[in-house]
């Protein structure tokens, strides 16, 4: 019989979360958010998988509900060889993860690599673009950017 890491990983976390510690495992979303009872949420960013938006080569995948962080939104973004055209009607942070990340407004270009972060304000008019690739975490306020 072969068990796979993520098996293993679920049994550890249920044993663990009825042994009293609160904590709450859940891969129910299709990757790992661990709830504390306080309301702090992790979240493993590399189980994140992604999701196809709007267009080849860009992925994405929103890492917290309304209903857990009403306030502000959170998600994971990839762009593989190509940008995109998208006016803000919210203030974004993005914290690059991997590759690089462009972003072009009035013609000017403002990079950020690994572990650098680049705040957009609202009403902003951007192209969000890599050279080859970028992976990055996206924080919006408020939440519900869509």
């Amino acid at each position: 019989m072969n068990v796979s890491e993520d098996l293993i990983r679920q049994v550890i976390m249920k044993v663990l979360s009825e042994q009293g510690t609160g904590v709450s495992n859940n891969y129910a979303e299709g990757f790992e958010k661990v709830k504390d009872p306080s309301g702090i949420i992790k979240i493993g960013t590399h189980t994140v998988p992604l999701e196809r938006f709007e267009q080849d080569g860009v992925n994405l995948k929103d890492v917290t509900t309304l209903q857990e962080s009403p306030n502000m939104g959170c998600g994971i973004m990839e762009l593989k060889g190509t940008s995109f055209e998208w006016t803000l009607t919210y203030d974004e942070y993005d914290i690059c993860l991997e590759g690089v990340l462009e972003i072009e407004i009035d013609g000017r270009v403002l990079t950020a690599k690994p572990g650098e972060i680049i705040f957009i304000p609202k009403n902003s008019h951007i192209h969000f673009q890599t050279p080859s690739y970028a992976k990055y975490v996206y924080i919006t306020y408020p939440a519900d950017w869509a």
